[in-house]
């Protein structure tokens, strides 16, 4: 069955980095859109990053610049380095699959547990 499980969240203080990371298991990994979302007390999941099976990527404006969406096929993981952290970024990130090969012209259908990121001012 589909597994995602995320790994590498932390404590880190403003300005600092961090590189969670996502292993899929059970379906063939290079042929799917992956995205990475948060949720932050209070608010809504939001759409952080997305990456197509082609290594097409999208960011939302909040993270460009400071985020990176990478997937290692051979490795069937999904990577989300974040530099200059701000104390913002908080939140739960969740990896999730496309159901198809892109971000753009489908929506998601599983997702992992989640892994917390907390910056300190």
């Amino acid at each position: 069955q589909v597994q995602l499980v995320e790994s590498g969240g932390g404590l880190v203080q403003a300005g600092g980095s961090l590189r969670p990371s996502c292993a899929a298991s059970g379906f063939t990994f290079s042929s799917y859109a992956m995205g990475w979302y948060r949720q932050a007390p209070g608010k809504e999941r939001e759409l952080v990053a997305a990456i197509s099976g082609g290594n097409v990527t999208w960011y939302a404006d909040s993270v460009k610049g400071r985020f990176t969406i990478s997937r290692d096929n051979a490795k069937n993981t999904l990577y989300l380095q974040m530099n200059s952290l701000k104390p913002e970024d908080t939140a739960v990130y969740y990896c999730a699959r496309y159901n198809g090969r892109y971000y753009y012209t489908g929506g998601t259908d599983y997702w992992g547990q989640g892994t917390q990121v907390t910056v300190s001012s």
